[in-house]
């Protein structure tokens, strides 16, 4: 398969988002990458889950600690050709045919395409992208120069993917508890103590870590961004160990581990006291990534599914010819192609907000940590809801790790838990309507769409309705007590998330006859009630949407 060509929905967001010398590059481009990560990556991707694992080599012959992570050739091949296609380089430095950076929009396209086959080694290359961030923002000039350079490496010098290093088994999300500290040295820092689960580990060539500085205070403001090298200059591990590498339920790819530092250089990334509020701008960045990745699952539960639907005869019929089938794969494609809609606006946002620096939130900020939150916490429950539906879709074969779906299934699981639970997205809604009343930004933002639509006239009166609803809800629950409010949060978290789908949805509607379609179901299916008479829209146009003219040959 190649992702990308099968991908109308994808081409058509990013000529709508691209200018066209970028997107004239990046189709000729994606085309490329997306019969790789279709075909050889694919197959890696299968080979490393179930046979080559990373492997930690603890010792050497003479017993001396090298905690080197083992991983097989065609997991670094992968390595090489991403990297190598500026998934990470080209956000931030020129494409050599363009004289330009290539920017998030299209490294996320990549990402999107990368997450149908390997969604593990999405998370290394997300790992990298946040800390490229950290150093280009934040770095002194001379770390930039000397670690930078790597880090956006396309080929053209030794690549150091990057980590960040926040767990700590006393704290997990609670990152204020924290205990690792740093001790000053004449030139550097030295850092000592565990962090509990540190993906990429062994494989990363420099670390972001946050530690305690002596005398710094307690909680969060008491925390310091350091970069700390893998290896010394001279190859020698740079005082760290890895205890052990975490047997996790998925993206087996990527080493995660409790790593130790006895004395590990380090140095000091921007100021002190503000070490975490620079980690959490990456990790929003994280966030995004996990949204992508999210939707680069459901894009493949979807594409397995059809192609299995289309080939699987059963009671004299194929899968597909059976109204059930048409319905669960429409709602299916609706929701994913939404999905993704809304994932790359929320991208084209963050990449305006993150080019702007300001000591107060503006309300496109605040709307950008917003969209982040809602997002995430959306897709990463629709990846785990779509892998489940796609298994039981292909009924027995779904549960055999021959075919992909297990896979998936165990891949999409940890996007609902990596960078924030749902919890800990629904506390962050309710820290942006009480601290920046992000509520009254999101009203207005969703309005103003409204009124722009063409068309869709009960439609768009419907989510209108749906935004009053909202409104009153929101407002009465927040004169309530906090623990009222935090009971609500993830609720107000799902509504809002389907709000901005559904005006995504209609402001694509407008691009084609299936794209009016699949804003008609979109609406319907969120705050509609099902047609009978006539039947449901999801099997009146299920003929055009899943191109069942062509499926059925």
């Amino acid at each position: 398969m190649n992702f990308y060509e099968e991908d109308s929905n994808l081409q058509t967001i990013l000529k709508e988002q691209l200018d066209p010398p970028l997107w004239e590059w990046a189709n000729e481009q994606l085309q490329k990458f997306g019969t790789l990560c279709g075909g050889e990556i694919d197959r890696r991707a299968r080979h490393t889950d179930r046979e080559g694992q990373p492997k930690l080599i603890k010792y050497d012959k003479y017993g001396e600690d090298q905690s080197e992570v083992w991983l097989n050739e065609g997991y670094k091949k992968t390595i090489e050709e991403t990297y190598g296609a500026g998934i990470v380089g080209y956000i931030h430095k020129d494409i050599p045919e363009l004289g330009r950076p290539g920017g998030y929009v299209y490294s996320f396209a990549q990402g999107y395409l990368l997450s149908q086959a390997e969604s593990g080694f999405y998370c290394p290359v997300t790992l990298t992208m946040a800390t490229a961030y950290l150093i280009e923002r934040y770095a002194s000039q001379e770390l930039k120069e000397r670690y930078l350079p790597h880090v956006l490496s396309t080929g053209e010098m030794e690549l150091y993917e990057g980590a960040t290093f926040l767990t700590e088994r006393q704290g997990g999300s609670d990152v204020g508890a924290n205990e690792v500290k740093a001790f000053s040295e004449e030139n550097h820092f030295l850092i000592y103590g565990e962090k509990y689960f540190a993906s990429n580990a062994g494989a990363c060539g420099i670390a972001m870590v946050l530690a305690r500085l002596e005398d710094a205070p307690s909680g969060t403001k008491g925390l310091s961004l350091f970069l700390v090298p893998w290896r010394k200059d001279n190859g020698e591990l740079n005082g760290i160990q890895i205890r052990r590498l975490k047997d996790k339920l998925g993206v087996r790819a990527v080493p995660s581990a409790e790593v130790e530092f006895s004395g590990a250089e380090a140095y000091l990334v921007g100021k002190p006291e503000q070490g975490f509020y620079y980690m959490m701008e990456a990790l929003n960045l994280s966030r995004v990534c996990n949204a992508t990745a999210s939707i680069g699952i459901m894009r493949r539960a979807y594409t397995e599914s059809l192609d299995y639907a289309s080939k699987r005869e059963a009671f004299g019929n194929r899968l597909i010819d059976f109204p059930m089938i048409k319905d669960t794969l429409v709602r299916l494609r609706v929701k994913q192609e939404i999905e993704t809609r809304a994932v790359f606006d929320m991208i084209s946002h963050f990449e305006k907000s993150v080019s702007r620096k300001s000591s107060t939130p503006s309300s496109e900020e605040v709307m950008n940590r917003l969209k982040i939150a809602i997002l995430k916490k959306e897709t990463a429950e629709q990846a785990v809801a779509f892998t489940h539906e796609a298994i039981e879709l292909h009924g027995g074969n779904g549960y055999i790790e021959d075919f992909i779906m297990p896979r998936l299934l165990r891949d999409a699981q940890v996007l609902t838990v990596w960078e924030g639970t749902a919890n800990i997205l629904g506390l962050e809604v309710l820290r942006l309507l009480n601290k920046f009343e992000a509520h009254s930004f999101f009203y207005e933002e969703m309005t103003q769409r409204l009124e722009q639509v063409n068309g869709f006239a009960s439609q768009v009166e419907m989510v209108k309705q749906e935004i009053k609803s909202l409104g009153d809800q929101v407002t009465e629950i927040l004169n309530q007590s906090s623990d009222i409010q935090t009971y609500y949060s993830k609720s107000i978290a799902r509504q809002m998330a389907i709000i901005y789908e559904a005006v995504i949805a209609l402001e694509a509607g407008k691009n084609s006859g299936k794209a009016e379609k699949v804003a008609e179901i979109y609406v319907q299916l969120a705050f509609g009630k099902e047609q009978v008479t006539g039947g449901p829209l999801t099997l009146r146009y299920a003929d055009e949407l899943l191109d069942l003219s062509k499926a059925r040959e």
